[in-house]
């Protein structure tokens, strides 16, 4: 069994808690709120861009275009607002041998075996504008948050012509408000099983990853998002202190095929909120949420050299 040490980093897809905006305080956060929406966008979008080559085929060093896109979710899981953004989306794959950016996202490698494989991921969470929020009006505006720790994924099957994969992934991470003051809001562990399929029902060149688990933040994470301390209290809001623990479970499927000049993709996710330590809380307006995403890229450059996969 080969093993290897690298470096990584992994910008995975959107939290548990990933909100629509940022308060419109002044020009800069205006700019702002623009920026991170589209990149909690491509949050969503990222793992979509790089189709999965096997071990024995082959692709460019880099490649990089742009496109379009839109996605449709929610303030923040629980949230009974809904809105759908356009988006552009930057097309970028690296197949480096220390580095790669691919459709498992930003990342380098702390260890690589054929079984085992330790990372470290990334996440961003946007924050939520009580304003355009009927639960949380009067509110302090959700601040965003960023979330990095460590992932093992571990293989548990493969087919001999290595176009199915199934792994068991355990990524843990810490939030961070993304401010002038970065605060550490608590830790969530979201394990799930990940299939990776290529070609799946005979469909030549498509790919396809279906996720599946539960999700666990700590309390410190989800009174962040769900606790109402006395300020906050109303007539239609009463206080609630928000415990850590299972926080739901999430299902998701992406598709995507890399045609000779553009790249095509699509999200589809659902969460539900059922049983959550949570779910009683006065800010939690609905128990499930689905959220969909589409888009097209252009490829307009690659690189003449051609290297292996080596996913």
């Amino acid at each position: 069994m080969r093993s290897s040490r690298r470096t990584v980093i992994m910008l995975a897809g959107p939290s548990p808690a990933l909100g629509r905006h940022f308060p419109d305080a002044s020009i800069e956060n205006t700019f702002m709120k623009k920026r991170m929406l589209c990149l909690a966008g491509l949050a969503s979008l990222a793992g979509m861009p790089a189709a999965r080559l096997s071990h024995a085929e082959q692709g460019p060093l880099w490649e990089l275009g742009a496109g379009a896109g839109a996605i449709t979710l929610p303030d923040y899981l629980g949230s009974d607002v809904t809105k759908t953004h356009l988006l552009p989306i930057p097309y970028v794959t690296y197949r480096g041998e220390f580095f790669r950016v691919d459709r498992n996202g930003l990342r380098g490698l702390f260890f690589q075996s054929e079984l085992l494989e330790i990372n470290v991921s990334m996440n961003l969470a946007l924050g939520g504008s009580s304003r355009d929020n009927p639960a949380r009006q009067g509110m302090a505006d959700l601040k965003p948050t960023g979330e990095v720790g460590p992932t093992v994924d571990l293989t548990l099957w493969q087919a001999s012509d290595q176009k199915a994969k199934l792994d068991f992934r355990m990524p843990v991470r810490a939030g961070i408000t993304v401010e002038s003051s970065p605060k550490l809001i608590g830790w969530l562990f979201s394990p799930h099983l990940q299939l990776a399929l290529s070609d799946p029902g005979g469909l030549q060149d498509w790919h396809a990853t279906l996720q599946a688990g539960p999700i666990f933040n700590s309390r410190r994470y989800d009174a962040h998002f769900y606790s109402v301390t006395a300020p906050d209290v109303n007539a239609f809001r009463p206080a609630y202190a928000a415990s850590g623990g299972y926080a739901g479970s999430r299902i998701s499927l992406q598709v995507s095929k890399r045609f000779q000049r553009y790249w095509v993709g699509a999200l589809l996710r659902y969460d539900t909120l059922k049983g959550a330590v949570f779910q009683d809380s006065p800010l939690v307006k609905r128990h499930s949420a689905l959220t969909a995403a589409i888009g097209v890229a252009w490829v307009f450059s690659e690189s003449s050299i051609m290297v292996s996969d080596g996913e």
